[in-house]
């Protein structure tokens, strides 16, 4: 827990949401079931990954609006959508829909700079542009401001017997209050609490004092609250990999446990250029869990996580670690489920 001993306030989870290329259909089916079964067990957010070119979610925008339609109280959010690959009019266009679909539930997630494996799609995006681009914190900026409603064009009101809106439409009140910035290092998460976004932390960060994980994600938490012009009203979000055994079978325990052995000789190493840095995978009962979570300094500066599932698991696996988290690691944190208000 938060070093005052503030129990968890906000549990939620991250997807891929990853298909088989040869049957999209189900996959999405999948990801769209796994949202409504946490809306169930009273999970507040389900977030999902923004991915090109793979077997995962291209569009959240579609599947929030098709969750917009399935579900009633959860929130939903992108960790992260990459700004970099965007349009942020259109972008404005149809997050500002999303969220009127959603009741003023959506919590769009951004990064800045050059998109991961961006060599791969940049010219389907920029054929003759991509030298020119900005894809740093001003395209950002530009969406920010787009979606609090500021002018696009002059006055224009009418062409013929059209009507026009000087702004984005629809405008959806509050929205700008709720875009979060996913850091990986201390001078991102500064420049997300001076511009007050929310902040969205991962599992993979940079080393930027040693090479404990955790040292590194705490020192990025607290400057981005120092850097932020309302503290109270900053929201910091971790999201480790936790896999909850409590129900598992045992052939799913070892799988789980094959899966986070296959990634723990990355852990504690500083990879690439970047020097980044992989927190380990938490697996096994909820209890052992919430334990090495209250010891993570970076955990201890939170009150709210969006738990990444893996990303190569069954449906039934996951049913079973949402629900374990739900039902298990959630309330060894001190969490209670959310309620769907009666109508």
């Amino acid at each position: 827990m938060p070093l005052d001993g503030t129990p968890l306030q906000r549990l939620g989870f991250l997807t891929i949401g990853s298909f088989d290329p040869a049957r999209p259909s189900e996959g999405h089916e999948d990801t769209l079931r796994v949202i409504e079964r946490a809306e169930a067990l009273g999970f507040d957010s389900a977030w999902l990954r923004h991915r090109h070119l793979q077997h995962g979610i291209s569009s959240p925008v579609a599947v929030m609006a098709a969750a917009s339609q399935r579900t009633t109280r959860i929130e939903l959010g992108t960790a992260v959508t990459p700004i970099g690959a965007e349009n942020p009019f259109r972008l404005a266009e149809d997050l500002s829909t999303v969220d009127v679909l959603l009741g003023g539930r959506l919590h769009p997630g951004f990064s800045v700079g050059t998109p991961m494996h961006f060599d791969l799609y940049r010219d389907a995006i920029y054929p003759d542009t991509a030298e020119h681009e900005d894809l740093g914190n001003e395209r950002l900026l530009r969406f920010r401001n787009l979606v609090r409603g500021d002018a696009v064009t002059d006055p224009v009101e009418r062409r013929g017997i059209e009507e026009f809106a000087r702004t984005v439409q629809p405008h959806s009140p509050g929205l700008v209050d709720r875009l979060w910035y996913g850091t990986g290092s201390t001078k991102s998460a500064v420049w997300a609490g001076e511009n007050g976004f929310h902040l969205l932390t991962s599992s993979v960060t940079r080393s930027e004092l040693g090479t404990d994980f955790a040292t590194n994600q705490r020192a990025q938490i607290d400057a981005y609250l120092d850097a932020h012009p309302d503290r109270a009203a900053a929201r910091v979000s971790q999201g480790l990999v936790v896999i909850p055994t409590d129900t598992a079978t045992r052939e799913q325990q070892e799988r789980y446990r094959a899966y986070v052995d296959s990634r723990s000789g990355r852990v504690g190493v500083p990879t690439g250029p970047a020097g980044m840095l992989f927190a380990a995978d938490l697996v096994g009962t909820s209890a052992e869990i919430a334990d090495r979570l209250r010891a993570d300094v970076g955990y201890q500066a939170v009150t709210e996580v969006a738990f990444a599932l893996p990303f190569s698991f069954e449906p039934d696996d996951y049913a079973q670690i949402i629900t374990d988290i739900a039902e298990r690691l959630g309330p060894e944190l001190g969490w209670s489920p959310a309620t769907v208000p009666v109508a």
